[in-house]
């Protein structure tokens, strides 16, 4: 298939391996120019004793080739797929260093905390370098009794200034007694607890996580000549293994509809990796020819978790073919430590928000009947945020990087990294629509993803983009201003999302007193009540405030996030009371009276609001083609 970008040949010189092009597309960035001293006939090693994984600890251990004098060993910092400086530094503890069994002295630099340098004695050619892998910090738990995740990047060091597809690494891991392991790393041989696998770039080492444990199902989703999908599962608790075969075969059609939406695969083997645990939190993370997933321990047994979330193996996986294979020039980056340019998140990540929720509606993991529901619940929440009102979509791409990090009150103020996902969502199925009907629906954004990421298929090389040649794939597609459109919906400030998209297929958004389906799984799962559309107020079960939108009723009357209701209208607080006090709200002009307290402090909230209860759904604009329900079906015509 015809490649807008430098063609089908010319494809070829921007994989992996190759570091002349990804030096080039570093843009502003010095190029790394020290060859790497570990060859492919000469690889560093890396043996991981995870034996004490259920303690919170494994044990890295690494062999590294180096010359005498000065030498530099960094710890990855920017983590692909993080899209940030991400590296835990604060996990590496015990860090040892010697030389034919003697301690060699590390100083760290004063400046860059991720370089560590030594003085190699004369006649050492290689350096043994250990240290302690801490698993376990707040909000970052990697660990549990029986299962462990493990992101390579916390294990190694390598030598500084090299590319990172040309530093070779062999790796081994000892595991726990009666645990199994899966991972795309290419050829595992095992003996014992003792699992060996094939030098291979550290690049590709680094882009293949590994999930361990002591309750595990592998299961082959889908197979075709020498190409397998597998999901490997990894479970606190042995029962939340029980898959139902009818949600089994809707995983199972996760790579026929990618194949479908692609007309390509650009992965050999491709492992979905699952962590099914309540301590380790809510997570996904892309790589090339595997996901590391992690999610709560009912998540494939509950079918709230499955409509609230059930695009997270489906998000991650369209991710081997937009942001792995096809990547933005500025985001590829020949080694860890250059820093990203994540402007073009909106192509990378707000597109694949669009297409994984697509494949779990059209793998039927979620009804598409549902699906203008969805969009109906994604759409209210961009329209109703304060912070777009000041901030463009393009400045939350650029600040990703800290914005990912962000923690604090008001985050509807500040935006948000989510946004670009959310709104990129709405902005992609705009783009959809005006494709669908400038062609009578002979076409879809399905043909603008056959230029993009399609045939023919390849091994997991990578192929960069710029946001003109985007825009240029979308004209060979249907001719249309797209640099106007995304200039509008991404660049400019815009007061409220993209809007035309629900008239164009056929719905309009509507509020009204019924539950929104996704919003109320979402309030099930998480124990919270979502007055956003009303009140203005996102607070716990129990009346904690999380969230006060800007401008809202309950904005008016004085609530800040952390505020505790105790009463309404004289009742003591309960979900209950709060849609009782509502309702009788409607009927009267006196406001609803609020008893709550902060810091220690009480005082009386009045909301004036009669509205009742409001949230958001889509209906249907009589005499118009019914586009959502073709977009959402097996095969998306």
């Amino acid at each position: 298939m015809k490649r807008l970008f430098i063609g089908c040949a010319a494809a070829l010189c921007v994989a992996l391996c190759s570091s002349a092009a990804i030096a080039a597309q570093a843009g502003d960035y010095a190029t790394p120019d020290t060859a790497s001293l570990a060859t492919q006939a000469n690889p560093m090693t890396l043996t991981l004793d995870a034996r004490e994984a259920s303690r919170g600890l494994m044990y890295s251990h690494l062999t590294i080739p180096v010359k005498p004098g000065p030498f530099t060993l960094v710890y990855p910092k920017w983590i692909p797929g993080e899209h940030g400086p991400t590296g835990p530094l604060n996990d590496v503890a015990a860090l040892r260093v010697s030389a034919g069994g003697h301690a060699v002295t590390w100083r760290r630099d004063k400046v860059d905390m991720y370089a560590f340098h030594v003085v190699v004695p004369p006649g050492v050619s290689t350096l043994d370098v250990s240290y302690d892998v801490l698993l376990n910090a707040p909000g970052d738990t990697m660990a549990t009794k029986k299962l462990a995740i493990v992101n390579w990047n916390r294990d190694v060091l390598y030598q500084s200034n090299t590319n990172s597809h040309e530093v070779f690494v062999r790796t081994s891991l000892i595991l726990p007694s009666g645990w199994s392991y899966g991972t795309a790393l290419p050829g595992p041989k095992q003996s014992g607890n003792r699992v060996d696998f094939a030098t291979v770039p550290l690049a590709m080492l680094i882009d293949s996580p590994l999930d361990m444990g002591q309750y595990a199902k592998h299961i082959v989703l889908w197979t075709n000549g020498v190409h397998t999908q597998y999901l490997d599962a990894f479970a606190d608790r042995p029962q939340d293994l029980d898959f139902s075969a009818k949600e089994l075969a809707e995983y199972k059609q996760m790579t026929p509809q990618a194949l479908a939406m692609y007309g390509a695969v650009h992965w050999n083997d491709y492992h979905s990796l699952l962590a099914l645990s309540d301590a380790v939190g809510f997570q996904g993370i892309e790589h090339h020819q595997s996901s590391d997933d992690r999610a709560p321990d009912d998540f494939m047994t509950n079918p709230q978790q499955q409509l609230a979330a059930g695009d997270l193996l489906t998000h991650e996986f369209s991710h081997s073919w937009n942001g792995k294979y096809r990547r933005p020039a500025d985001l590829t980056t020949p080694n860890f430590q250059v820093p990203m340019q994540t402007d073009l998140l909106w192509v990378y990540e707000g597109m694949n928000q669009y297409l994984g929720d697509l494949l779990s509606f059209r793998a039927g993991i979620r009804d598409p009947k549902q699906y203008p529901e969805y969009f109906a619940s994604i759409y209210a929440a961009m329209d109703n945020e304060p912070g777009r009102a000041t901030e463009p979509l393009i400045d939350t791409t650029t600040a990703a990087p800290y914005l990912y990090q962000a923690r604090g009150a008001y985050s509807s103020i500040r935006r948000t990294a989510g946004d670009f996902y959310t709104e990129g969502e709405l902005i992609w199925l705009d783009a959809d629509t005006i494709i669908r009907q400038k062609t009578g629906g002979k076409k879809s954004l399905d043909d603008f993803l056959h230029l993009y990421a399609g045939p023919p298929s390849t091994g997991p090389v990578t192929v960069t983009y710029t946001r003109a040649q985007v825009e240029s794939l979308l004209n060979e597609v249907v001719p249309y201003d797209w640099h106007a459109f995304f200039q509008t919906h991404v660049y400019d400030i815009a007061p409220h999302a993209p809007a035309h998209e629900l008239a164009r297929a056929g719905w309009k958004l509507v509020y009204t007193a019924k539950p929104n389906a996704f919003l109320a799984a979402e309030s099930t799962l998480r124990k919270s009540i979502d007055t956003w559309y009303s009140l203005g107020l996102r607070m716990s079960a129990a009346g904690t405030v999380f969230d006060v939108r800007e401008g809202s009723p309950a904005w008016k009357a004085g609530f800040a996030p952390g505020v505790k209701i105790a009463a309404i209208d004289g009742q003591a607080f309960s979900p209950a009371v709060l849609s009782y006090a509502m309702g009788q709200a409607q009927h009267g002009s006196a406001p609803i009276a609020f008893l709550a307290s902060s810091t220690g402090w009480f005082g009386t909230y009045s909301v004036n609001y009669h509205g009742g209860e409001r949230y958001p759904h889509l209906v249907r604009i009589p005499g118009t083609p019914d586009m959502l329900a073709k977009i959402a079906a097996p095969g998306g015509r």
